[in-house]
């Protein structure tokens, strides 16, 4: 199990970003952060893989646990050693590179095994098999996502982070990545998922936590949450009644408060 216990997060000595955050991913399962920009679920996604020093973050207090082994502010490479993988937002690929070279240099902590990892990666998405010796910069949107999550597969990790990974592609596409988080997970990868499309992400994880500034507002089972009524009609886009709403309109003069916040 993956396991973050009351964690706090400061950047640049000032900014309480975190404040007092807990959550477990168990293994085996697809776990759904969810939350609205500026809610902190991005800084927990660093906080667990050792890369708030890029942003001039700190954990202030708590704990993260990778199956009972302590990996507060451990060096990234020891956290990928351990079985944690990143898929950072907005893709990050080395866009000079080709499709191969990018995979390859995923794979550093699995050298015995980096030819291997490519032709699991090439089976779980084929076009990147077409797309071999292609400069990464020239791929489509959804095909970098794709090289993306295949780079960080390389590292054979345990635990899969994905950091909004259906950001700006279009439905067509955000249904095949939803198929395939489900395939790898099923492949024996437990998940933590990062997600504002929280309807693709309540649909295929089995547990889901919401976030609002730095907190932990929400916790039950997806199905559970997908059946509440403030998840609908704040996350959702469906009115009270449960059906979508029409207009701008409807949403500009949606008053009710979030019960979390009353």
């Amino acid at each position: 199990m993956l396991s973050v216990q009351n964690l706090e997060v400061v950047y640049q000595d000032v900014i309480l970003v975190l404040r007092g955050v807990s959550f477990d991913v168990p293994k085996g399962q697809i776990v759904s952060l969810l939350g609205s920009n500026g809610s902190g679920k991005t800084t927990a996604l660093r906080a667990i893989t050792g890369l708030l020093d890029t942003q001039n973050g700190d954990i202030t207090k708590g704990k993260i646990f990778i199956e009972d082994e302590e990996i507060t502010n451990a060096q990234p490479s020891k956290i990928v050693q351990l079985g944690i993988a990143q898929v950072l937002e907005g893709r990050r690929i080395f866009s000079e590179l080709t499709v191969r070279e990018n995979l390859r240099l995923g794979g550093f902590t699995a050298n015995d095994s980096i030819d291997e990892n490519i032709e699991r990666v090439f089976t779980l998405f084929p076009i990147l098999k077409d797309r071999d010796k292609n400069t990464a910069g020239y791929l489509s949107g959804g095909e970098q996502q794709m090289l993306a999550i295949g780079r960080a597969l390389m590292s054979n990790p345990k635990y899969l982070l994905l950091d909004e990974p259906s950001l700006g592609l279009a439905p067509k596409l955000v249904q095949q990545i939803s198929e395939l988080i489900l395939e790898i997970n099923s492949q024996g990868v437990t998940v933590l998922l990062v997600e504002q499309n929280a309807n693709m992400a309540l649909k295929i994880s089995s547990h889901g936590y919401i976030m609002e500034t730095g907190n932990i507002v929400m916790d039950n089972p997806s199905s559970k949450l997908l059946q509440d009524q403030d998840v609908q009609e704040f996350y959702l886009g469906l009115n009270a009644e449960g059906t979508e709403r029409k207009s701008f309109k409807d949403v500009k003069h949606y008053k009710r408060k979030k019960r979390w916040l009353s």
